[in-house]
C-alpha cells in the first residue's frame, strides 16, 4: 500500500473519528441538561409541592379550631401544628426559589407571623384571624401555581434536549453514511497512471 493509500485511510478514519466525539459531546451535553431538569423538577417542583400540602392540612387545622372557637386547639395541639409548619418551611427554603416564588413565599412567611401572633393575643379576634388565615391560604395557592408551572418549563427544557439528540442522533447517521461512501471512494478510486 502506497503512501497515497495509507493518507486516504487515515484521514478518512480521523474524519469519522472526530464525528464521532463531536456528536457524543453534544449528546452528553444534552444529558446533562435532562439530568438536571428532571432532578429540578423532582428537589425543587414535586417536594415543595408536598411541602405546600403539608403547610395547607397544618392552616386548614387552624381555620377548623377558629371556626369552632376551640380553646383546646390553641392551647394544646396548636405548638405541634406551628412546629410542624416552621419544619415544613425550613425544607421549603432549601428548595431552589425563583424570584416570584422567593416573593410570595416572603409574603407568606409574613402573614404565618401575623397569625402567628393573633393566635397568642386576648381577646382572641375571630375576624382579623380569619381574614389573615385567606391571605395565607392565598399565599399557599400562589406557590402551588408557581410549582406547576416551574415544573411545566423544566420538563419543556427536558424535551428541547430530547429533541435535540434525536436531531443530532439523525445528522450523525446520514454524516457517516456519506463518509463512509467518501471513504469508500477514495478508498476504490485508483488515479490513472501516466
Amino acid at each position: 500500500m502506497g503512501f497515497y493509500n495509507k493518507v486516504k485511510w487515515v484521514l478518512g478514519i480521523l474524519m469519522i473519528f472526530i464525528l464521532i466525539i463531536a456528536t457524543n459531546l453534544i449528546d452528553r451535553n444534552n444529558f446533562v441538561r435532562i439530568k438536571d431538569s428532571l432532578e429540578a423538577i423532582y428537589k425543587d417542583r414535586l417536594i415543595a409541592k408536598d411541602l405546600i400540602f403539608k403547610i395547607s392540612k397544618s392552616v386548614q387545622e387552624k381555620e377548623l379550631a377558629a371556626a369552632k372557637l376551640d380553646s383546646t386547639f390553641f392551647l394544646g395541639r396548636n405548638k405541634q401544628v406551628n412546629s410542624d409548619i416552621e419544619t415544613a418551611i425550613t425544607s421549603f427554603e432549601g428548595t431552589k426559589l425563583t424570584t416570584k416564588e422567593a416573593k410570595v413565599f416572603n409574603d407568606f412567611k409574613n402573614n404565618l407571623a401575623v397569625l402567628t401572633k393573633l393566635e397568642d393575643s386576648k381577646p382572641f379576634k375571630k375576624s382579623s384571624y380569619n381574614s389573615n388565615i385567606l391571605s395565607v391560604k392565598e399565599n399557599l395557592y400562589e406557590l402551588s401555581e408557581i410549582q406547576m408551572n416551574e415544573g411545566k418549563r423544566q420538563m419543556s427544557i427536558s424535551k428541547r434536549a430530547i429533541d435535540s439528540i434525536e436531531l443530532f442522533t439523525q445528522l450523525e447517521i446520514y454524516v457517516l453514511i456519506f463518509l463512509a461512501v467518501v471513504v469508500q471512494i477514495i478508498v476504490i478510486y485508483k488515479p490513472r497512471e501516466r
